[in-house]
């Protein structure tokens, strides 16, 4: 039991949580104060609105909590050094919706995540309003969505009419390349991760337009060759089941070239896509039996982890990744008392 009054110390895994969460939305509330800035639809706004609420309100807390516990705050992302807001649009009103509502589903994951590694009260206490907060977020963003008909389903399964039990090995293995029929969890990774990528794609043409840095541009025009190549992969295994795949985004963003973005920030959201396609892909293959998907999951996934390692060099050469938390270094702290 915890004793009132008592100063629990934080464990790592809420240290961990806490960082992440503060560069995430520090980040976050740069790119919706430029997407409000350009924003036109006045249904759209308000979700923006909210977003951008919630991300500066996180700030504010995560801030007040690390500074009690005698952390240091990360420096992450600020609107004077990060964004323009004055750069024409980059990207329409549709596009942003979508992308709020991707992005609040990530953030149901993180904030489940973080959830389960929090034990200290406030601390769990705290993570749960966010998942409450991001819920409403995705609910209004959704509803929006289908309201102006912009919301992608993913395609319908027949209804079960009776209860199967697999009898052949052949519902794991392929058989002299024979392949049974997708089962729904592998159709719904398959479309989602379509989707996901359609999107990193849009953001990446973006980024590619108004990248300062000429490595920057490379990175992000490497990363585009990527994820078409994946979408590509992903609407051919639907496809070969006779199954509708989602078109993209790219005609979502504008011809803008104006720097809009600090490379700094893009890369450090680029890379948050790619830890993303890396966490789905692995879902994925769990819940893909058929080997040729799976098989398919590990290859992509290796793929986009070598992307992720040239993006961090980048990030490293020009000191734009800030180091997280650290266990302390026994051997280098007894190195320094011998020597002293």
């Amino acid at each position: 039991m915890e004793k009132k009054g008592s100063q629990i110390r934080l464990t790592a895994g809420e240290i961990a949580q806490l960082w992440v969460q503060y560069l995430n939305d520090s980040g976050s509330k740069c790119v919706l104060t430029y997407f409000l800035e350009k924003a036109e639809d006045d249904e759209i706004k308000p979700i923006i609105e909210y977003a951008l609420e919630l991300s500066t309100s996180h700030i504010e807390i995560v801030t007040s909590i690390l500074t009690e516990e005698k952390n240091k705050v990360p420096y992450g992302f600020n609107i004077e050094e990060d964004v323009d807001v004055t750069a024409p649009r980059l990207y329409s009103d549709g596009f942003v919706l979508n992308y709020i509502n991707q992005m609040s589903k990530v953030g149901l994951t993180l904030y489940g995540a973080a959830v389960a590694a929090s034990v200290r009260n406030d601390i769990r206490a705290y993570y749960m309003d966010c998942l409450t907060e991001t819920m409403e977020l995705y609910k209004r963003s959704t509803e929006l969505l289908l309201s102006k008909g912009l919301f992608i389903r993913s395609p319908s399964m027949p209804n079960l009419e009776k209860i199967e039990f697999v009898k052949k090995q052949w519902f794991m293995l392929d058989v002299f390349g024979e392949k049974r029929p997708l089962i729904a969890a592998e159709v719904d990774n398959l479309f989602a991760n379509l989707q996901r990528n359609a999107l990193g794609v849009a953001v990446l043409t973006g980024f590619s337009q108004v990248a300062q840095d000429k490595d920057v541009k490379k990175f992000f025009l490497k990363g585009l060759e990527i994820g078409n190549k994946h979408i590509k992969v992903f609407r051919g295994k639907l496809e070969e089941s006779k199954l509708p795949a989602p078109m993209g985004w790219d005609s979502e963003v504008t011809n803008s070239t104006t720097k809009t973005f600090s490379d700094k920030l893009m890369m450090f959201m680029t890379s948050g896509l790619i830890a993303m396609s890396v966490g789905y892909y692995g879902t994925a293959v769990s819940q893909s039996p058929r080997g040729d998907l799976a098989s398919m999951y590990n290859r992509l996934s290796l793929e986009v982890q070598m992307y992720s390692e040239d993006g961090a060099n980048i990030m490293i050469k020009n000191s734009w990744m800030e180091q997280p938390p650290m266990a302390s270094d026994r051997d280098e702290l007894i190195r320094e008392k011998n020597q002293s």
